[in-house]
């Protein structure tokens, strides 16, 4: 750990776990987001209706919500090391079963389940967080997530010209499998490769398992409210798949789904209850407190960023496909500019924060997003393919530095919760993208962006007003009662 300047051309040290991480990273984008350049394929292959089509691009991100909770709890809990590499094994499975479905319902079930292999973001975030130091730490978190969620473009440039090397109806179902090989056999190189933390440093887990901890009564108030959101997109989930829109489900189905999401809410009520009673008797030590207003704002921050992310990376090939009336080949080429501008975007954000200021930076950035998306909502069919290229790279600017700004944050909060901080935060950003998808597949384009650009604004004004930036240090207690101050500044 003696490097005191972020050398991207070393592969040693703090800097070689970085490329390893945001490389697992970067392979779970690219199974996660295998599906969305070769849709025309998949539509053709199947006979889908457009209805279908964004029921599909749901079920992508619906998993996600509840699975980034869980393996941020689990991150924390067993390291990320383990965590990494379990989720890239299975991954790799879930993505054959989707190359192999021979049925629309078949096909549906594995892209839901594959909304697992979203999660891998938080096990990185984590994982960085151990490795580099506050002044470093916007940049590495940048870096990582942008050249990991790289995965998604490296998808739409790469996926339909190797479908159609493969040649045949079947050419898209090879180019699939071919993700899910790369995840296998980076599962094992990855726990053979990493460590959670460098040498002599301590790992700090959660004091307890199974719900976050709050250090006061009003932090476990906002908790709960803050946990109803993610319910009600999975919610929002099971009303689309009902017979009032793509009749996957029946109504029985549909209303023992709602059940049990009202089941699991209140038993996770009564669990984070259990983890955080003391707060109603007993003051917490200075030492340990935290605010959870941070852990909100970021959530909603979140929530506008990668959501509004997720939503346009899965369906801008097809918009600009239809829009323009372009080959598949050239839509998936033109519709990971979106995706391709996190390379560079996002480390931006995270680098913006480390100099500027955190919350200053998120304020700026989510302007910038809010004047994107007004401009994305203007194209058409007349404009020229070239301008509508422009718009959407500088959007995808601004949302990328948005992304790297949210996480520049998250791992200052408190450390040996950082994995379901993250979790949440994660979470968010799926809570988002079924949002966005669900407006998408009621209203056009136009209006879509639109209503993204709203959220944005009022996603603003709640930053400015709330979000405190990170000063000083966070303290945690080592195992032998020994006070631990790690910088924030």
């Amino acid at each position: 750990m003696s490097e005191s300047k972020l050398n991207l051309l070393s592969f040693s040290g703090r800097t070689r776990i970085l490329h390893l991480t945001w490389f697992a990273f970067f392979l779970t984008f690219l199974v996660w987001f295998n599906h969305a350049p070769l849709l025309a394929a998949i539509r053709e292959t199947f006979g889908l209706s457009d209805q279908q089509i964004k029921t599909l691009l749901i079920l992508n991100v619906a998993l996600t919500i509840p699975a980034r909770i869980i393996v941020g709890m689990l991150v924390d809990a067993i390291g990320p090391k383990r965590m990494f590499s379990v989720l890239l094994f299975v991954s790799s499975f879930l993505c054959f079963g989707f190359a192999l479905a021979d049925s629309y319902e078949q096909l549906a079930l594995m892209r839901f389940l594959l909304g697992f292999t979203g999660a891998g973001f938080v096990i990185g975030i984590r994982l960085i967080s151990e490795w580099f130091p506050a002044r470093q730490l916007g940049v590495a978190e940048g870096i990582y997530g942008g050249w990991g969620n790289f995965g998604s473009a490296a998808a739409a440039i790469t996926l339909p010209t190797l479908a159609l090397l493969f040649g045949g109806d079947d050419g898209w179902r090879y180019a699939v499998g071919t993700t899910g090989v790369l995840a296998l056999a980076y599962s094992a190189i990855f726990y053979f490769s990493v460590s959670d933390t460098p040498k002599g440093s301590t790992y700090f887990k959660p004091k307890k398992n199974g719900a976050l901890e709050v250090t006061s009564k009003g932090d476990f108030f906002l908790y709960l409210v803050m946990n109803i959101p993610m319910y009600a997109a999975l919610g929002i989930l099971a009303w689309k798949l009902g017979p009032a829109n793509t009749a996957m489900l029946s109504d029985a189905f549909v209303n023992m789904a709602y059940a049990v999401l009202t089941v699991l809410y209140l038993f996770q009520t009564v669990r984070i209850y259990q983890i955080n009673k003391h707060v109603f008797h007993t003051e917490v030590p200075r030492i340990d407190r935290y605010s959870f207003k941070q852990v909100a704002v970021l959530d909603l921050a979140y929530m506008v960023t990668f959501g509004s992310e997720l939503a346009v990376v899965s369906m801008l090939p097809l918009f600009f496909m239809d829009t323009f009336d372009l080959s598949i080949v050239t839509a998936g080429l033109l519709g990971s500019f979106f995706g391709t501008m996190c390379v560079v975007a996002r480390p931006g954000g995270g680098w913006l924060s480390d100099i500027l200021g955190r919350k200053k930076t998120l304020v700026v950035v989510l302007a910038g997003l809010v004047a994107g998306y007004l401009l994305m909502s203007q194209i058409d069919s007349s404009w020229p393919v070239a301008l509508a290229v422009l718009a959407t790279i500088v959007c995808a600017l601004f949302v990328h530095f948005g992304t790297g700004a949210v996480f520049a944050v998250v791992p200052l909060v408190k450390r040996r919760l950082t994995g379901q901080i993250a979790g949440m935060a994660g979470a968010y950003g799926n809570v988002g993208g079924v949002m966005f998808l669900t407006v998408l597949s009621f209203v056009s384009p136009m209006t879509f962006f639109l209503v993204i650009a709203a959220a944005a604004l009022m996603t603003l004004l709640v930053v400015a007003v709330f979000l405190d930036e990170p000063e000083g240090h966070m303290a945690e207690i080592l195992p032998d009662g020994t006070v631990q101050m790690i910088e924030v500044t």
